[in-house]
Order: structure tokens, then sequence, then C-alpha cells
């Protein structure tokens, strides 16, 4: 049987969805880099939203630098943001937004690259091993 979708769940996804678009076209600040809401979590008791982004520098910044700069940048304009939420999405209690740096796609790309490296290494093995087995 389906999951259910819990209403924190549903919450998320909309918040996740407006502030997408608040941080495109509302927060104007140069240090910003192009930010994707990856993923918004929303405490039960709708306290807190931790908002997972990820970034891409602009403007030939290094990565870690634009995501420090980025990260600044939108926890300074949370009040913002999270008035904004409030006034297009229907809550009694707008949770109070935390945003932090998603890093499973670097995780992910890690994971790619070590995979990648050890079926390299069992190809040469089985290759070798062939190579000496018809000598």
């Amino acid at each position: 049987m389906a999951r259910d979708y819990s209403r924190t769940e549903r919450i998320a996804d909309q918040l996740q969805r407006e502030l997408a678009q608040l941080i495109q076209f509302e927060v104007k600040d140069p240090r910003l880099g192009m930010v994707t809401v990856s993923y918004v979590k929303v405490a039960k008791d709708l306290g807190f939203a931790d908002v997972y982004i990820t970034v891409l520098p602009l403007n030939g910044k290094d990565e870690a630098e634009a995501i420090v700069d980025s990260l600044k940048v939108l926890n300074s304009a949370a009040g913002f943001l999270r008035g904004e939420l409030a006034r297009n999405v229907k809550l009694r209690v707008m949770p109070q937004l935390r945003f932090h740096f998603d890093d499973t796609i670097e995780r992910g790309r890690n994971l790619h690259h070590l995979i990648e490296a050890t079926i390299r290494e069992e190809n040469q093995k089985a290759s070798k091993n062939n190579d000496t087995d018809e000598d």
C-alpha cells in the first residue's frame, strides 16, 4: 500500500516551490550564485524548516566561496523570505528558515568515481590474469 503523504511533507513541497521562485526573482544580492532549492524538511511542530540548496558559482568565483557567500545571503534574507512565504502560503504558523548546503550531489559524484576506479582495477586484474593463463 502507498505510504501516507504527511502534512509536513506537503508543506515542505509547497515551501520548496515558493522559495525557489522567491530566491530567483526577489533576492537581489550580487553575492548570490545560481541557487537551486533541492530539498526542504519541515519539523513536525512547524517551528523550523531546513532548506537544502545547491549553488552554481557565478562571476569566476571558487565553488567553496560561492557556497559560503550564498548561505550568508540566504540566512540574512531568511526573515524577508519568511514574510513573503507567509503572504503566499496560508499557514497559521510559518516555520523559521535555516539554509544548509546540500552535499549529496558531491557525495554521489565521489562515490561514482570510486566505483569507476574499482571497476577499472578489476578489469585490469582480469585482463592480467587472462594474459598469464594464456602463457
